[in-house]
This record gives C-alpha cells, structure tokens and sequence, in this order.
C-alpha cells in the first residue's frame, strides 16, 4: 500500500491544508499518516480560529511514535504544509532526514506556506527555516508566486523570473498564482521545461485551493501518472472544485462532494509553454 506523511495544520471546520490533503490521498487509496503542526476550530479568514500550535516537543513526541510503529521505512512521499514555529520545522527536517535513510527513494514535496498579496503572514525564522532546512531536502516545491520570490529572492513578474528562481530552488516547482500580462493560472518547471496551466481567474474562492493543488498532484503522481500530465489533471480537477464552491456559494472546498459529480463544463486547462 502507498502511504505518504502529512506534516501540516489540521482545521476543524475548515477544508484547508492537512486536512484537504488527507481526503485527496485517501479517495485514491492512499495511505496517510498525519501529524498536525497546528490544532485550529476554523480558518482565522474567518475570524478568531481557536486552539492554537502544536508544541514543539509534541509534535516530535507525535513523530517519534510515527517511527517506533516502524512506519518510517514504509513511506513512500512526504509532504509538508503550514509550520507554526522554526522549531517544528527542524524536527520535520530531521525526520525526513531519517526517513531518507529508511525508505527506499520517498518523494519529498514541501508546499513552503509562508505569505501571500506581499506580505509573511507567518514568523520569520519559520520562513527562513523553511528555505533553509526544508527546501534543500525537497524534490518538488509547490509555492505560490510570492513565495517564490521571497524564497529565490528575485521578484515572478514573467516567466523569465519563474524560470530562472524555480531552477535555482528546486528540481521541480509548480508555482499557484501565476500571472504573466494577461494569462493567469498554474506554471510548473522541471528541467529547463516550464509551462502554464492558464484559466480564468476566479474571485471570491474559498481558502485551500492551493492546498487541494499540491494533494492532487502528489496523489496523481503516486498513483502512476507521468508529472507533466498529473500536473495538468490536478489544475483541472482544482478549477472544477473552485467553480463548484462559487456556484455553490460554500465557504469551503466541497472536494468529497465535487469528486461525486460531473466535471464542471467551465473546467478548462490551456496549457501553453512558456519557453521552447
């Protein structure tokens, strides 16, 4: 059995992060194994969240059962999220470090959520952890724009910039938010290929839309599908569950429910390349 470890938030009444993540491994038939870095009762988009983070001794505790379950040479891809303190990103860090040396090639993808609209929206030292210990140890990064350019420190205003930061941080990148003039959607890059996912942009979208992105990709890729075309499929099924949600008027993804029906007839992908 495929089985993959979540380090991210768990949101009680909200579809976002660990949480999206969870339900887009487990429709396929995947295993998870999840360790929430944050224990909140809704989205703080939404106003107070209640709970709170994690602590770190915890949430280490939390991994070192994980291991002594003997699971750490069962997995078989990790994927990281939303990070509460630079502390938890280093017991992240040192435990993908052993599950490296336990499991035969895992898939290591980190989803570095740390800003949006300009601006941190976490501490610092998480960001600087995160670029420093995380980013290294990644085989695919799924930042948005601004997270790409505060990570690469070079400002994505083409794909130009995409190109030359995401070569420069990662194997592999798929950036969310990509807007280049008047064409916006998804641009991945992997060795010196990079291309655009294009749609309509959509406004007024429930949160976790760029958290239901890196889970489908990953659980596409887990399950056979070549990158180039999972990574299609996943900005595909993530426009029909945005379009589904704004019809719907839902403050949250409906991503069990929108896997129920018919692919929304406005779903359309354009992909075109963004270098030779």
């Amino acid at each position: 059995m495929t089985r993959v470890l979540i380090l991210s938030s768990h949101v009680a009444a909200s579809r976002v992060g660990g949480r999206v993540a969870v339900s887009a491994m487990e429709a396929r038939g995947i295993d998870t194994v999840f360790c929430p870095t944050v224990l909140l009762g809704r989205h703080p988009g939404h106003g107070a969240p209640g709970g709170g983070a994690v602590p770190p001794e915890q949430f280490g505790s939390m991994l070192e059962g994980v291991a002594a379950q003997g699971l750490f040479a069962q997995f078989d891809a990790v994927l990281t999220g939303y990070f509460a303190s630079a502390e938890q990103v280093e017991i992240a860090a040192a435990a993908i470090g052993e599950i490296r040396k336990a499991s035969p090639h895992p898939l290591i993808v980190v989803d570095p959520i740390i800003g949006d609209h300009g601006a941190l929206y976490v501490a610092e030292d998480v960001a600087i952890a995160i670029r420093d210990q995380l980013l290294p140890l990644a085989n695919i990064i799924t930042p948005n724009a601004f997270e790409l350019g505060w990570l690469s420190g070079r400002e994505i205003t083409s794909p130009d910039d995409f190109i030359a930061a995401a070569g420069a941080v990662s194997p592999v990148t798929f950036m969310t938010s990509a807007r280049f003039g008047d064409r916006f959607g998804t641009a991945y890059h992997s060795g010196g290929h990079a291309v655009l996912a294009a749609h309509a942009e959509l406004d007024g979208l429930p949160n976790g839309t760029g958290d239901f992105l890196t889970a489908e990709w990953l659980a596409e890729l887990l399950t056979g599908a070549e990158p180039g075309t999972a990574f299609e499929t996943a900005a595909r099924n993530t426009l029909d569950v945005a379009l589904k949600a704004r019809e719907g008027q839902m403050s949250d993804l409906p991503d069990i429910h929108a896997r129920q029906l018919p692919l929304h007839p406005d779903a359309g992908i354009d992909l075109q390349p963004l270098n030779d």
